[in-house]
């Protein structure tokens, strides 16, 4: 079974984040309200998939990826982002991030993120 940390300031959009991933058969999921509680939250093992938002308070979605690649190099790590953002995508492939899911996504744009990196 698929274990999904989902890190996003925004309530609303990580109720629709796990609604999507629900609606694709993922039910194991944890929530951190921003990246500082995503970082703690986060352990080598203990998930297999993180999908960061790029703006949050406290760290951002790429302090997170930097945090999460310190400890584990391999997880799969998502970020979620807007089309404006996409001028920073080479800070965050040099920091080792493994794809995006840009907003507005359905849940089966969430499904080929998951399938593509096996999750």
């Amino acid at each position: 079974m698929t274990r999904v940390l989902v890190a996003d300031d925004s309530n609303t959009m990580r109720k629709i984040i796990i609604r999507s991933l629900q609606a694709v058969g993922v039910k194991d999921v944890a929530e951190a309200a921003d990246g500082t509680e995503a970082v703690a939250n986060f352990a080598p093992g203990k998930f297999d998939l993180v999908l960061t938002d790029w703006n949050m308070p406290g760290m951002t979605g790429l302090e997170v990826l930097k945090a999460i690649r310190a400890q584990d190099a391999k997880i799969p790590v998502i970020m979620v982002t807007t089309e404006a953002e996409k001028s920073r995508v080479l800070e965050a492939i040099q920091a080792g991030v493994t794809d995006y899911l840009v907003k507005p996504f359905t849940p089966d744009m969430l499904r080929e993120k998951l399938e593509k990196h096996g999750c």
